[in-house]
């Protein structure tokens, strides 16, 4: 788990990346890794984005333009470790909810813009019938649009 440790914002300090996989990796001075066995990093993530964090890290986060939030500071933050199990739980609800308000987000206008094409598909297709000679020219007089046929 990586957390941006300074920021411009109080909101975005100490804002979560979890690094899954085994390659090595390189953080800046403006970043701390945390690592246990004891926390599913996904769950760190969540618990790192709700209110119980957010207010202990507006206790130790320091600074007015450049906020930062002192690793040494950060690891007096309690966090709740349920067993590992439970984590998993979690996670995987909250991962489930995650991509249903994705889906909700970019699945909305989609779903609207592929009903606006289905009612235009349909719509043509009703108002595509055969017509009569001279039908047109009918219609069109009736609804005060062309000439009176002759």
């Amino acid at each position: 788990m990586i957390f941006a440790i300074t920021s411009e914002n109080i909101e975005d300090v100490c804002t979560p990346l979890v690094r899954e996989g085994e390659q090595p990796v390189a953080i800046s001075g403006h970043s701390c890794a945390y690592a246990t066995e004891s926390i599913v990093p996904r769950h760190l993530a969540y618990l790192a984005t709700a209110q119980d964090f957010q207010i202990s890290k507006r206790k130790v986060a320091k600074g007015t333009k450049v906020i930062e939030a002192a690793p040494v500071d950060l690891s007096r933050v309690e966090i709740p470790a349920p067993s590992i199990g439970t984590q998993r739980k979690v996670v995987d609800i909250l991962d489930r909810f995650d991509t249903l308000t994705k889906s909700l987000t970019d699945g909305i206008p989609a779903e609207i813009e592929a009903r606006r094409q289905q009612y235009g598909y349909y719509r043509d297709r009703l108002l595509d019938f055969p017509r009569k000679a001279g039908a047109t020219r009918s219609m069109l007089w009736i609804l005060g649009i062309g000439s009176m046929p002759a």
